[in-house]
Parts: structure tokens; C-alpha cells; sequence
């Protein structure tokens, strides 16, 4: 029987969308249960490639050039395989910052790219993962002793990991950089194991689904605390939360008890949908009112925990709650069971997001099963020569352009004449459709810093990027 290790990993992309956006940098280093390293750190480019502008903005941030990922780098296919056979190893637990809503979405994409399956590398053979984030927020908000906590110009609390790094002494010269930044969260996670060990032993032990439905359900509703972004800073991203009703995919809808729920209780369907999914602009009225329900994602590591917590180190006085509100607020929505069925609806008819047309993005459209798993893995075991010859009649109507794009971008010699005219037809509309943000962004930054030498140069670097990529017929 294998030993459980940690995996700390960070992921610098081509920009901020898992579905259209690419990994260019990995970098991450195993530890044992006590955090003390095992083997060497891993840090690999991945080559972008030629269907995508990257974001000058995040290009910008992390100095990571494309031509320098096409020097140096994996590509997608090797990178895909090197990290399900090198890192997602037997009862690994993966952790980063954010990386449940941020780097583990990439990973996905790329192995639904790559013909991996897209979830197993997180579930199977003992392997889980954590989000460090959420362990900060809650360590924040309810035994914050012995760690120094940052605040931003304005003096509102962030938790930025380079803003932890500095308050509490901790070297972390290279933000962005992400092997960086992955020594900097492995000394984050020892100071907050250190100083907090019961609550980081805790957040470990409920980090999986089953541990948090045995919390968080409705058949034994009870008030828990629970952490999230979407709570208000103020409060340090805390709050006590009650299980009130069923979501889509067997999670829940859970109500912020900080707030009385009498003002929504007579809202209809169509009202409590279009506060729930109310655009940005709208949410900043002077008389916007938010529902204050959420979808908790029992698969999402979320950072939870029994009232119990509270009754020590003045921990109502921390969240600035008391017992008397949360009875009162629960109490209410009890009295209120049409409530929780109107928002229950609510959440069920949420408006889709736009409908992608690329394949490469529908990667929730549905899982592949069936005889289509064992084509899968033949395709991701197959070399230059067999994928040339091998022409599966799939069920699943997505996997035949996407074993094009696959081939294109990893194994070209492997594409038959049509096979490439189709490729290079759907790139161009690819490029098309990122030219104008792109050239946009160029043009600002040039503007905003013409005299650094070091911007000035990936600004040409990009700019060289986009005239060598670019289809003919798309060139200014």
C-alpha cells in the first residue's frame, strides 16, 4: 500500500478561460504528510500553439512568451501523459491556491484535448484534491493568531498569497512565476499548519464529498460555517450557512443566515432569477438587493464546520454573528417551505451560458462511455503511424473533430491532405475571432509603458508571434 503525499502545483496560462486558453507553465513539488519535500521540484513549459493568441495582458504578468514555450516546451500530448503517469500517482492529494476553480479547470480541458478522461486523474486509485484558499479564508476568519494578515491599499482584507508571503516574512521573489509560487504555498500551508494544527488537520479530513455531505445535507439540516468568495470581505469571507434545498447535480442551495430572509420570501421564480443571475452592471445599482443563497458543490473542497467551532476563541465575535440572529433567520425559512421550492426552481433553470460551437469547449456536454472509451485509449496510445491509419466510427459526435485538432496540434504528419485543409479552415476562424482583443490590448500596453526595455520586448515578441501564426488571408 502506497503512502498519501502531497502534490503542490501551479499553472501559468495564455489567459483566463479553461475552455479557450492554454497552459504555458507547470510547476509543482511533491511532499510527505509532514510537508517536507520529496524528490525534485517539476517546472515544464507547454507549447503553445498556433491557433492561439495568447493574452498580451497575462503574457505581461508571467514574462512567458510563446516563443519561448515552442524553444523549450512539452507538447499538449507529452504533457497530458507526463502528468497522469508522473504526477497523479497513486493516493496523491492535489493541492494549489484556487486551483479547484482555476488550475484544476485547465487541467480538465487539457485531458479532454489529449484523450485522457478529464475527472479520474482527481478521484481514482486514492488520489483527491484540496484548495488551499478556502483553508486561508477560514483560518483567517476563525483562528487567525500567529499568522500576520494583509490588507490592500484601500485596507480591506485579501488574501493574495504574495501579500501573505510578505506580511509574514516568507520568500517569494518571483510571483507569477509558478515554481515560485509553489514554494511559496508550501511555506504558507507549514506557517498555517503551525500555528493552527487542529483546524488544518480538520479541513483535511473533510475535504472529500462524502465527508462534506455528512455535514452539509438535508436530510439532518443543520447551520454550519462555511467560507466562500462569493461572502462579503468584511466578514471575512464567512459566514454561518443552512442546507435549505436540492441543486442541479445532487448538490445544495444554501442560505447565508447572516440575513434575514423576510424580504425574499414572496419573490417569485422569475424575481429570484433575476437577482441570482443578475449581470454585473446591475449588481452594482444603489438598489440591487442579493438573494443570499448559493449552490455548494459537494465535489469542490469547500471549507466547512460544525457550529462547535464558534463556541471557542470568541468565534461568534469573530464572524460578528450571535445565536439568537442565526435561530431567528433559521426559523423563518422553516416557517417558509415555498421559499426554498422557488429557489429551488430558481437554480434548476439557470440560463445556460453561451452555447459553445467548438468542440474543444463542450466538455460538459456529456461524459464519453462505452465503446468510445476503448477508441479513446487507443488514440492516446497510439504513435504517428497508427493515428494516420486509424479512422474510428465514434458514437459521440464531438470526438471526430476533436481527434483532428489532436492530431494537428501533436502529431501533423499523421493528417491526410483534407484532413489538414479542414484544420487550417477551422484555425483561421480560431485567430479570427481573438484578433480584435488582441491587437487591442497590444496597442494599450504600448502606450502604457513605452520606454521599459523589458515590456517593449515581449510586446514584439507577441506581435512577431501573431504575424507568423496568422493565415494569409487574416494578416493586416
Amino acid at each position: 500500500m502506497t503512502r498519501q503525499t502531497f502534490f503542490f502545483y501551479d499553472l501559468e496560462t495564455s489567459g483566463l478561460s479553461a475552455r479557450d486558453d492554454r497552459i504555458m507553465q507547470f510547476a509543482g513539488q511533491r511532499t510527505d504528510m509532514d510537508l517536507q519535500p520529496i524528490g525534485e521540484p517539476h517546472n515544464v513549459l507547454v507549447k503553445l500553439n498556433d491557433d492561439t493568441l495568447p493574452s498580451p495582458d497575462a503574457v505581461m504578468v508571467t514574462g512567458i512568451t510563446p516563443q519561448m514555450t515552442q524553444a523549450d516546451g512539452l507538447s499538449e500530448a507529452e504533457f497530458a501523459r507526463y502528468v497522469q503517469t508522473e504526477i497523479c500517482t497513486e493516493d496523491t492529494i492535489m493541492v494549489g491556491f484556487n486551483n479547484v476553480r482555476f488550475d484544476d479547470e485547465f487541467l480538465r480541458h487539457l485531458f479532454w484535448r489529449t484523450f485522457h478522461d478529464p475527472y479520474e486523474w482527481s478521484w481514482r486509485d486514492g488520489r483527491s484534491r484540496w484548495d488551499m484558499l478556502d483553508v486561508i479564508r477560514m483560518t483567517r476568519a476563525l483562528r487567525p493568531e500567529g499568522i500576520t494578515w494583509p490588507v490592500d491599499d484601500k485596507g480591506n482584507p485579501t488574501n493574495r498569497l504574495e501579500l501573505i508571503t510578505a506580511a509574514n516574512g516568507i520568500s517569494h521573489q518571483n510571483a507569477h512565476d509558478a515554481l515560485s509560487d509553489v514554494e511559496a504555498l508550501i511555506d504558507v500551508t507549514k506557517l498555517t499548519r503551525t500555528t493552527q494544527p487542529k483546524l488544518f488537520d480538520y479541513l483535511l479530513s473533510i475535504r472529500g464529498k462524502k465527508a462534506v455531505q455528512e455535514l452539509v445535507n438535508l436530510e439532518q439540516k443543520q447551520p454550519f460555517v462555511y467560507v466562500s468568495g462569493r461572502y462579503d470581505a468584511i466578514y471575512q469571507k464567512a459566514t454561518v450557512a443552512f442546507p435549505l434545498t436540492s441543486a442541479p447535480n445532487q448538490n445544495v442551495v444554501v442560505y447565508d443566515l447572516r440575513h434575514d430572509p423576510t424580504p425574499f420570501l414572496d419573490l417569485s421564480v422569475g424575481e429570484l432569477m433575476s437577482r441570482l443571475y443578475a449581470s454585473w452592471e446591475a449588481r452594482k445599482a444603489d438598489d440591487f438587493v442579493a438573494v443570499p443563497a448559493k449552490v455548494l458543490q459537494y465535489n469542490r473542497c469547500p471549507a466547512v464546520a460544525p457550529l462547535g467551532v464558534l463556541e471557542q476563541a470568541d468565534g461568534w465575535q469573530k464572524l460578528q454573528l450571535d445565536q439568537a440572529t442565526v435561530a431567528r433567520h433559521k426559523a423563518v425559512l422553516l416557517k417558509h417551505p415555498g421559499f426554498a421550492e422557488r429557489l429551488r426552481s430558481a437554480f434548476e433553470q439557470k440560463p445556460d451560458y453561451k452555447k459553445a460551437h467548438d468542440v474543444e469547449a463542450m466538455l460538459y456536454d456529456g461524459f464519453v462511455d462505452g465503446p468510445d472509451k476503448l477508441r479513446i485509449e487507443t488514440i492516446r496510445n497510439a504513435d504517428v503511424r497508427q493515428l494516420a491509419d486509424f479512422h474510428p466510427e465514434f458514437h459521440d459526435e464531438r470526438l471526430p473533430p476533436l481527434l483532428l485538432h489532436y492530431k494537428a496540434r501533436n502529431f501533423p504528419v499523421s493528417m491526410s491532405e483534407d484532413e489538414t485543409v479542414a484544420w487550417e479552415e477551422w484555425r483561421a476562424q480560431r485567430l479570427q475571432a481573438q484578433v480584435p482583443s488582441f491587437l487591442a490590448a497590444l496597442r494599450r500596453l504600448s502606450v502604457q509603458a513605452p520606454a521599459d526595455t523589458d515590456r517593449q520586448f515581449i510586446l514584439q515578441e507577441l506581435q512577431l508571434w501573431a504575424e507568423a501564426i496568422m493565415p494569409a488571408d487574416l494578416e493586416n
